[in-house]
């Protein structure tokens, strides 16, 4: 229930759509009854039962005055123009009943429709905007396929189940109500007698709803795996050929598919059985109600003609229609409510990186960064220990260890892609907790190991981040990272799209591309996550001179898994599980003889 008022919230946009839908249904409900209403004068002209009224009473709102009166219109058209005639003016008014009731249906569903299509339009937003504020610690712990599922499937099984529910959910009770209505002024015993099954069919269409939600969340779950296995495949895909794994991997996918193809079955199977179960209920329904009805014809205890017993019995099943439509919203809704709990999963995330209600400005860098007593894990065993490091404005520092030893956790603490669990670190005397995320950002460069780059042009990769960059911005950020020398002679120069990943670029192209896109951004503070370490010994060198180009003046954090990267550097420290084990420049640390000169000695052995 807390769920389904949380998806009744996103509706408050909309609600004067919501009001002219059901403004237009309850005129498009009206009409139908006028058009039934009609079998009652209609069948009484053709068997020659129809009372002839040949005085009016004065016009009020009640239903014995507009019965009185309206027989009194039929009965002035059978004494003037004849049974026939009068046959022929109620079909023509039937059909005008008709027109309208068609127009007014169409009319609600106009209207509905920005609501339908905006509802979605607000959860993917909502779900697109969590997804850029939640730390990358969130996503460390899930599976990349499971959110893509959450985004795409888990969206479209709430349009295609919850949403277009809505319209059905807006007319089906206005529907059932207005004909009730008419019902209950028709024959009160009858209704009643009709108000005593209802509630026996919706107990079982209930029973039936509850073990589909819970099948559908299994569903749901079990494609956000297939798309794990579907993301990991296509990534590593090149490893996998190398391997000769594809069978293994296929098998992997096979079984997959397979408990989820189970799933869907079990799901459908018990959907469908959605309207044969509910027809059925409505037969027994009906046959019941021709039953009680007419004995109450056959033994006097009912003012109802059989004229009027018949039109009962026809607007009655106009019943059936909006309570069928009921029993599928609510199997829709079961379905849909366990994708909606997967996306409320997300939308509900605890986002631990956030400016805090004081933060402040951050509009220069002017003295240092210092890492004051940091300790950090991701779960429980910690990654980073009492760290202590200063860096002064200016000096290129450097994180060296073996793989593991929390170097770039290290590194990413600084932009706040974590926070420390205790202890703090500072720019410029001010707690970066106190300051705006974005500002702290906007002071740093990162070019990481693996180039991050997208599917656009060179040009929009290069001046990502910066919406002003001009084309001579541009060119001079790629000739200062050695980029323009392969860029110009492309066929669309600039204007090249770089394929998914950059794919269509070498390693080295990609870290250059990179690298440019960080100059341009000209930040004072930079990170450098072992940026040459996957590279061919020319490629290195060209990007090598281009790092060399972007570190100049500015304060630099340097990964290092090639030693001879750092040898200017003005101070390294060395971690190893977490702590800083040694620290010095480059010479004084081979001359110590401890854990820098055992890593320098195992690069350079040969």
């Amino acid at each position: 229930m807390k769920a389904f008022k949380k998806i009744l919230s996103y509706l408050k946009p909309y609600l004067s759509e919501a009001s002219w839908s059901v403004f237009f249904t309850l005129l498009g409900t009206l009409f139908s009854l006028f058009s039934f209403t009609m079998i009652i004068p209609f069948l009484g002209i053709l068997f020659d039962k129809q009372n002839i009224v040949r005085e009016p009473v004065e016009f009020a709102l009640t239903a014995d005055a507009i019965e009185h009166n309206f027989t009194y219109m039929v009965s002035q058209l059978i004494l003037e123009e004849g049974p026939s005639k009068a046959l022929l003016y109620i079909s023509i008014l039937v059909i005008a009943f008709m027109f309208f009731k068609a127009l007014f249906t169409y009319l609600s569903k106009y209207v509905i429709a920005p609501l339908r299509n905006g509802i979605i339009r607000d959860v993917r937003n909502q779900l697109f905007n969590k997804t850029m504020q939640l730390s990358l610690s969130y996503y460390s712990e899930e599976r990349k396929g499971d959110l893509m599922s959450r985004m795409t499937a888990d969206v479209q099984e709430l349009e295609a189940t919850i949403i277009r529910s809505l319209d059905k959910a807006i007319k089906s009770p206005i529907t059932i109500i207005v004909y009730l209505v008419s019902l209950f002024i028709m024959s009160t015993q009858l209704t009643i007698f009709v108000l005593i099954l209802i509630p026996l069919t919706g107990s079982i269409i209930g029973w039936i709803g509850k073990a589909l939600k819970k099948k559908s969340a299994q569903g749901q779950s079990q494609l956000g795996l297939l798309l794990s296995y579907i993301e990991e495949s296509l990534y590593g895909l090149r490893i996998v050929k190398a391997f000769n794994s594809e069978e293994r991997v296929k098998k992997r996918f096979f079984e997959g598919n397979e408990k989820y193809t189970d799933l869907m079955n079990k799901i459908w199977r018990r959907k469908d059985l959605a309207n044969p179960l509910t027809e059925f209920l409505s037969s027994i329904i009906i046959v019941s109600i021709m039953w009680f009805g007419g004995n109450l014809i056959l033994t006097g205890n009912d003012m109802l003609s059989p004229q009027a017993f018949i039109a009962y019995i026809a607007i009655f099943s106009q019943i059936i229609p909006p309570a069928k439509n009921l029993s599928s919203i609510y199997y829709n809704i079961q379905k849909g409510m366990a994708s909606f709990d997967r996306i409320e999963s997300v939308l509900d995330a605890k986002v631990t990186i956030q400016d805090s209600p004081d933060a402040k400005p951050l509009s220069s860098f002017n003295k240092d960064i210092r890492f004051e007593n940091v300790w950090f894990k991701y779960q429980d065993e910690y990654v980073l220990k009492d760290i202590n490091i200063k860096i002064e404005k200016g000096q290129t520092i450097a994180l060296v260890g073996q793989s593991g030893a929390g170097k770039s956790t290290l590194a990413d603490m600084l932009p706040r892609f974590y926070d420390s669990i205790k202890g703090d670190i500072k720019i410029d005397d001010h707690s970066i907790k106190d300051l705006k995320v974005k500002d702290v950002r906007q002071f740093m460069g990162i070019v990481s190991q693996e180039s991050i780059l997208f599917n656009d042009t060179i040009f929009n990769n290069i001046a990502f981040g910066v919406n002003s960059a001009t084309q001579e911005e541009v060119e001079n950020a790629a000739r200062i990272a050695n980029a323009h020398i392969f860029i110009k002679p492309m066929e669309y120069g600039y204007q090249t799209n770089i394929g998914d990943r950059g794919t269509k670029l070498s390693g080295g192209q990609r870290q250059r591309i990179s690298i440019a896109r960080a100059i341009l951004k000209n930040p004072p503070i930079l990170i450098l996550d072992e940026a040459t370490s996957s590279l061919d010994t020319e490629s290195e060198k060209l990007v090598q001179d281009a790092l060399n180009n972007l570190m100049k003046n500015r304060t630099s954090i340097i990964i290092a898994h090639r030693l001879s990267t750092i040898r200017n550097a003005d101070m390294i420290y060395v971690l190893q599980d977490g702590e800083v084990i040694e620290q010095g420049k480059h010479d004084d640390l081979l001359e110590k003889d401890g854990v820098f000169r055992s890593l320098y000695n195992q690069q350079f052995a040969t």
